[in-house]
Order: structure tokens, then sequence, then C-alpha cells
């Protein structure tokens, strides 16, 4: 596939993955659990058939590692989908998630020993400083809200403080999943495809622990209004239509995001999900009227400078007039 299509499912499937989420989450806050479980018992399916081979192909790597990997990538998702059940935004959920940078480099550092050059720690910096502004104003806007009494209030703030430790939370663990990736990779070489479906297939006895959650939900989405579907003329409830288009949108987004990863360097792939990123915030903004201040934009700018700065896009735009020059002083 050509790479500009690939691009094209990115910015295709997870900006409308986000939409349908939000769609969702406007409704009932706390279905994080049944969109987790569908989209893992999805990518499970279409894994185990084309992947697996109904389970003829032997893994690559060692069952006993994708176990801990397994774990590692269960708790990421079902934390940061429940953080939206704690007062949290959808706007300061994507922000928050856009500093997997600064954990990166944390974990890199006191796991891995690295150690990075002057401009890597100012674009780290600077996504501190953007994710604090944003977090910092939504902090006052929580506080704002009419309550009933100082008590409610306070409790709200509670709420949304949990929220916050949620999402730190998952980014620390999925910063560590990343490095625990990485050392796999090195060891049995790259097996995405193979990553992926079991990362997806092994965490589902676990949502037996979310299952009254999970089916409550699916009584509430039951007993939604009904929805039309274009074409077919057939009738659904509206917020099954909403989950569908959800598990749809987020495997079009992980294939978009893997074909990437196969046909462009790193850097490539890291502009295009963080421009991904920063298309879904506006949309979410503009679309969802979310509460977005001046101070909200000047955080969010501070964010992506900082994560462009550390992918290095200007050494890459530098680099491509000179070597343009060379191939022409050779003609």
């Amino acid at each position: 596939m050509h790479p500009a299509a690939a691009v094209g499912l990115v910015f295709g499937g997870c900006c409308s993955n986000v939409v349908f989420l939000e769609l969702l989450a406007r409704r009932y806050p706390g279905c994080g659990n049944i969109v987790t479980f569908a989209q893992f018992l999805f990518i499970a399916i279409e894994g185990f058939i084309f992947q697996a081979d109904f389970g003829r192909k032997r893994p690559a790597i060692p069952l006993r590692y994708y176990v801990i990997m397994v774990a590692m990538f269960f708790t990421v998702s079902v934390v940061n989908n429940y953080a939206l059940n704690l007062n949290i935004s959808m706007p300061l959920h994507m922000i928050f998630r856009s500093g997997s940078l600064i954990a990166s480099m944390v974990l890199g550092i006191m796991i891995l020993h690295k150690r990075y050059t002057f401009s890597k720690y100012l674009s780290i910096a600077l996504v501190s400083f953007g994710i604090f502004i944003c977090t910092l104003m939504s902090a006052k806007q929580v506080t704002s809200q009419p309550a009933s009494s100082d008590e409610e209030g306070f409790v709200t703030l509670l709420w949304w403080l949990l929220g916050i430790a949620a999402l730190t939370f998952a980014l620390l663990m999925s910063a560590r999943m990343g490095i625990f990736q990485e050392t796999l990779y090195k060891e049995y070489g790259k097996h995405s495809k193979e990553a992926l479906f079991y990362n997806h297939a092994l965490p589902l006895p676990g949502f037996l622990l979310l299952a009254p959650d999970i089916y409550n939900h699916a009584v509430l989405f039951t007993q939604s209004e009904p929805y039309q579907l274009p074409l077919l003329g057939i009738q659904m409830p509206i917020l099954w239509f909403y989950l569908l288009m959800n598990i749809i949108t987020q495997y079009v987004c992980i294939r978009g995001v893997f074909i990437l990863t196969t046909e462009c360097p790193s850097l490539t792939v890291t502009l295009v999900v963080t421009l991904r990123k920063f298309f879904s915030l506006i949309f979410s903004i503009l679309y969802f009227k979310n509460p977005f201040t001046t101070w909200h934009w000047i955080g969010t700018i501070f964010v992506f400078l900082g994560t462009l700065l550390y992918t290095e896009v200007w050494k890459s735009i530098q680099v491509a007039p000179s070597k343009d020059k060379t191939d022409r002083k050779k003609e």
C-alpha cells in the first residue's frame, strides 16, 4: 500500500474513532469498559483468523513474555478509558496522553540508562509545561462548576484528581511496556502483527472481572433510541451503532499505523500520529463545543511544539534541500 493511503487510514480511522468515543462517553461517561472489551474482542477474532491461522501458527516470541506485556497493555487500556468516568474531559484526555514522550524519556533514563541531547530535554520541558498549563486550567474549570454544596464541589474535585492520577499511571505503564517491547524485539525480531493479536486476545478472560459493568452498559445501549442504517435500511439502537463504528475505526487506525511503520521511517510515523492527535483535538473542541480557554490553546501549542522538536522534524527539513542541491551539482 502507498504511504499516502496509510496516512489517510490513520487520519480517517483515528480521528473518526475519537468522535464515536466521545459520542458514547457524552451519553454514558462510564462506558469505557464495554468499549475496551468490544475493541479487544474484534481485533482478537481478526488476528485469530488471519494471523494465528485458527491457532495452528506458533508464536515467534514465547507466550510467557506476551503474558507480561498483556498485563501491562490491558491495564493501560482499561485505566485510560475509565478515566473518562472521573470528570476528565476528552480534550484534556488527548493532551495528557500526548505526554507519553515524558514518561518514555524518564523510564529510558532510569531503566535503560539512556542519555539524550539538549534538544530532547528542551522538548520534554515544553511538553511538560504545556500539559501543566492545560491541567491547571481544567482544574479551575472543575472547581468553578456549580454544585449544590461545598462538600459536593470538593468531592467532584477529588474524583477529577483521581482521574489525573489514573492518566499519569497509564502514561508510566505504557512507557514501561514500550521499553519491554523494545528489549523483546531486539532479541526475537519485530513481529508487530503477532503482538497485536496476543495483546488483544490474551486479556479477554480479564474482562470477566468487569462483566457486571459491561452487561449493565450493554442493556443501556440496547435501550437507546433506534437508528436506521443508511442504504441498508436496518434499524439498531444508536449507541450500538456508535460502538460498532468505534470498533471499525479503531481497527482502521491500528492497521494504518502498522502499514506506516513498515513503509515509512519512525520519524514520519511519529509526525503523522502527532498531527492526527492535534486534528482530533481541534475537531473535538469545535464540533462538541468542549470548554477550551486561551490558556488551553497555549498549553496545547507547547505540547505539540515540544513533540515536533523531539522528533527533530526541522533537521529532516534542512537535510532534504541540501540533498537536492548536491544532486543538482552532480547533474
